[in-house]
């Protein structure tokens, strides 16, 4: 079978392996994005609101962080999204009269465009240069940019890794920085297991829409026939491991046809499709994840109640 791009790729794959599952960067296009802007804004998703509260109170110390040796970087960020939070970060830099470009990343086309128009509108003075891609292969293309670089992942994105998936990430950003180079970068840390659960998990149904995007997609982009009515979202949180799953666990006996990739999926009751981990961390954690992958904690940016955590790092040399 001849695949035209990753998404047909990854989904043939992860539909006849077993236990079936999608990865939930494929929950991102125009509806997936707006989705998403949807769930940032609800009252259970507590992870925007609490960065955002942190960099409006810590914005000036980041940014001297950032700005500390004097010479022109580039701000490079993996995921940027709408560009909400970061742009509390724009203006201080702009304000302070920082030499800085920025390099917004994202999978997202239509988040890029979105980002650059409110760019254009907000900071017409702003330098800037999108980048479509994944993180990964966006990690390659960062070892050939010449200047320093101030590199950005917020929104506990990382968490959407396990453990050795997450250190080998950290080690491939270690392996892109030099030495002068620095990573802000945001974890979602421990707390009570009921809030981690009712945060993906909405009575409202936004979530369960957005996991279920991925089927739409598939429908759309690939001429499946899934019945999203026929699947549940299901969320469920270990809090000994800190790690949240998205499944899509089917309601009956059914089978699926995706004919553009050559597929006929089966499935049982009750089968499930993993599509999202959410990983929660502690501090000692996060300090075995850094001095694994070279890197060394600078300084710790943390909300009054210890909820969520934004990182400085730098290469350990």
């Amino acid at each position: 079978m001849t695949f035209t791009n990753d998404f047909e790729r990854d989904t043939h794959k992860g539909l006849t392996d077993y236990p079936k599952h999608l990865s939930s960067k494929y929950f991102y296009d125009s509806t997936g994005d707006a989705l998403f802007q949807q769930i940032m804004g609800l009252p259970e998703y507590y992870l925007t609101r609490t960065e955002t509260a942190i960099l409006n109170s810590h914005k000036a110390q980041l940014c001297d962080q950032f700005t500390a040796l004097g010479t022109p970087f580039q701000l490079c960020e993996l995921g940027a999204g709408d560009g909400s939070k970061t742009k509390i970060l724009l203006q201080e830099l702009l304000e302070s009269g920082a030499q800085f470009s920025y390099t917004p990343i994202d999978i997202s086309s239509s988040a890029l465009t979105g980002l650059g128009q409110s760019l254009q509108r907000q900071f017409p003075q702003l330098h800037y240069t999108p980048l479509n891609d994944t993180y990964f292969t966006s990690l390659a293309k960062l070892k050939t940019m010449g200047s320093r670089k101030v590199i950005l992942f917020m929104g506990s994105n990382i968490g959407n890794l396990l453990h050795p998936q997450a250190l080998d990430f950290l080690k491939k950003l270690r392996e892109s920085m030099n030495t002068e180079d620095l990573l802000c970068i945001g974890f979602d840390l421990k707390k009570h297991p009921q809030r981690i659960l009712d945060a993906y998990n909405d009575p409202q149904g936004v979530t369960e829409a957005f996991n279920k995007n991925i089927l739409s997609r598939i429908n759309s982009e690939m001429g499946g026939n899934f019945d999203l009515d026929a699947f549940l979202h299901w969320e469920v949180y270990d809090p000994e491991t800190g790690t949240a799953k998205s499944f899509l666990v089917s309601k009956r006996q059914q089978q699926v046809s995706i004919p553009k990739i050559g597929l006929d999926v089966s499935f049982e009751p009750w089968e499930t499709i993993h599509t999202e981990i959410s990983q929660k961390y502690d501090h000692n954690t996060i300090s075995w994840l850094c001095s694994e992958s070279g890197l060394e904690i600078v300084e710790v940016f943390t909300d009054g109640n210890d909820q969520y955590g934004n990182y400085i790092l730098k290469p350990n040399v």
